[in-house]
């Protein structure tokens, strides 16, 4: 038939239609609402990645009649399945069932009878693997060149590495061929792969998402991580994956709740001028300090010596967790060490000179350096470091295939030794041109909070996704109320952001909400004692006021865990807002009041601190 008639035009109108479509959730649940087939985004996939014209992003691709079955299989459309329909790549250390997992090892290679356990969890919400992603060798880099492989090229500038271990992963996400992709983390191995693509690279709290069914590097210190577009699709992804795995020994009861609003008082800390590091890149400086300041807007700022983090970045490779990595590597160094290549093998080769009392040395010296660092990041929200301090180019590891790797891990190799969840999030470009990036960190359990920031940060500027040339899209508000399994708790004094008890509900994995006077039915009352200076909110019969409250969404897990850390006379009762909410909320016994000052005429205790301090 005439592809010039109205039949022609309709099919070249569709082709077209599929061709430009943004490979984000929102953009293929629209497309699919709309009745889009899951087989022609498999198709889709397929002529993106002949376009691509890349072979070193995928090590195995699931064939074509496998792919359409499960895309069929799906049946309807069903909006009730968050990733319906949505094609992912996995890491090649990650199981995939029917799939080879070598670890970018030839002669380690075995066929996985299940899939991962976040492969399942990711399959039950609809979505569809396609194919296993390069990486270095046993996950043991960062620059993503470490493969008996062709080295992925990095999606916006062949010259310059395209970030490892999970380079393909990274790659095939920042080229618009899948939705998202699975990485993993240990020493970086999310976050600096995002950077060097131009896209979001989501380190979720260490046991947040199982690790079962995944070649372990460090077993003790292994996250899978998430590679997407954009911080909603990531985060969106990440709740999807989130489930506590009882057969993973390593495995956490961590919430994955919606990513809310910021806090009103926030305190992000930044790498003082002393200690930062950019080995002497003064564009990654300057693009760096320019989303310092626009941070400076909406939070307090706060310089840090980084010295013990670094202290402690410096360990991973030079203590013993490199024993943990021999344990995985050192068999086949042993039977077959032609098989290991050889940068691998002189990394993990460390191990053998190791002994065990070298191991509880490094464990006596790591304990002391997690207690110098823990008052700072107790006093903080969260970090704020680059993600990268330059960008090395495939020739600078030619000439030195270890300075470079060890560079990228400057502003990451300590965050899993740490506990921290991370973020990568692309920032304005560069003077130059290249990516801007930055990495938020903070204590397990603050992933919304990150994600929160995050989404903030990618709308600065003027930039695309990935290399995809498509803009970024517009933030989505926040959700406003608890999600199911979250209590909602109101706060009014001390535990308010910024203040000194507010890390007793964020250590809980709490995210803030709102804020907003109660009824004017309420007094309120300056406690004796302290510090830290306490209020004490009573119901009043008669002349009440409106008092400012903080509502915060509290997993209702931790709900016991919180209740024990609340002295007499206070209680938590139901309080009525003027919103027409009723949280749980901080109350007081009225018996107590005798002795303290009724300060119910400044509205809320943050007016109350600012006027009376002394």
């Amino acid at each position: 038939m005439d592809d010039t008639g109205y039949a022609g035009q309709t099919v070249r109108r569709t082709r077209h239609m599929i061709e430009s479509l943004a490979f984000t959730l929102p953009e293929l649940r629209r497309a699919y609402a709309a009745g889009l087939r899951p087989s022609e985004v498999i198709a889709e996939f397929a002529r993106r990645l002949a376009v691509a014209d890349d072979p070193g992003i995928f090590l195995h691709l699931i064939e074509t009649d496998r792919l359409l079955a499960e895309a069929e299989a799906l049946g309807a459309y069903d909006s009730d399945r968050p990733l319906w329909g949505v094609p992912f790549a996995v890491k090649d250390n990650i199981d995939v069932a029917g799939c080879p997992t070598t670890a970018a090892c030839p002669a380690f290679a075995y066929v996985a009878e299940r899939d991962a356990f976040v492969v399942a969890r990711l399959r039950a919400a609809g979505a569809l693997p396609v194919g296993k992603t390069n990486l270095d060798q046993f996950a043991t880099g960062l620059v993503g060149v470490r493969t008996p492989w062709p080295v992925p090229r990095n999606a916006l500038d062949p010259q310059i590495v395209p970030g490892g271990s999970s380079s393909g992963s990274a790659v095939a996400v920042a080229r618009g061929l899948v939705a998202f992709s699975l990485g993993t983390d240990t020493a970086g191995s999310g976050r600096v792969p995002a950077a060097l693509n131009n896209i979001v690279g989501l380190k979720p709290s260490l046991g947040a998402l199982s690790t079962s069914g995944v070649v372990p590097a460090c077993r003790t210190l292994d996250a899978v991580s998430i590679f997407a577009l954009t911080v909603e699709d990531a985060h969106a992804v990440f709740r999807q994956a989130c489930a506590y795995d009882a057969a993973d020994p390593f495995a956490r009861p961590i919430a994955a709740p919606p990513a809310a609003r910021l806090p009103p008082e926030m305190r992000i800390g930044i790498p003082d001028p002393a200690t930062i590091r950019f080995f002497g890149d003064t564009e990654q400086q300057a693009a760096f300090d320019a989303v310092c300041a626009r941070l400076g807007e909406i939070a307090t700022v706060v310089e840090v010596d980084f010295t013990p983090f670094f202290a402690i970045a410096e360990m991973l490779y030079a203590g013993a967790w490199v024993a943990e990595r021999h344990t995985v590597v050192g068999p086949l160094m042993e039977s077959a060490p032609e098989a290991v290549l050889p940068v691998i093998r002189s990394i993990v080769g460390r191990a053998e000179k190791m002994t065990a009392a070298d191991a509880f040395r490094d464990l006596y010296q790591m304990a002391a350096l997690r207690r110098e660092v823990q008052p700072t990041l107790d006093g903080l929200d969260m970090l704020c470091v680059p993600s990268i301090p330059t960008f090395p180019t495939l020739r600078d590891l030619e000439a030195d295939p270890i300075r470079p790797n060890s560079q990228l891990g400057t502003y990451t190799n300590f965050a899993n030794l740490l506990g921290l969840c991370g973020l990568a999030v692309p920032a304005p470009a560069r003077g130059d041109g290249r990516p801007g990036g930055v990495t938020l960190l903070a204590q397990a359990g603050r992933d919304a909070m990150l994600a929160a920031l995050g989404a903030q940060i990618e709308q600065w500027g003027v930039r695309n996704l990935g290399a995809t040339g498509w803009p970024v899209p517009a933030a989505l508000p926040p959700e406003d109320g608890a999600a199911p399994g979250e209590i909602e708790v109101a706060v009014c004094g001390a535990h308010m952001s910024g203040l000194p008890l507010n890390p007793e509900l964020t250590r809980l994995g709490a995210r803030f909400l709102r804020r907003g006077p109660t009824l004017p039915e309420y007094r309120l009352y300056s406690l004796p004692g302290g510090p830290p200076r306490r209020p004490g909110l009573v119901r009043s019969a008669t002349g009440g006021t409106a008092i400012e409250v903080e509502v915060w969404a509290l997993p209702a897990a931790h709900f016991g865990t919180f209740m024990e850390g609340i002295p007499a006379p206070l209680s938590i009762g139901t309080l009525r807002l003027a919103d027409g909410t009723m949280p749980k909320g901080f109350l007081c016994e009225a018996a107590a009041i005798g002795a303290a000052e009724d300060v119910s005429a400044f509205g809320g205790w943050r007016r109350v601190l600012a006027e009376t301090a002394t």
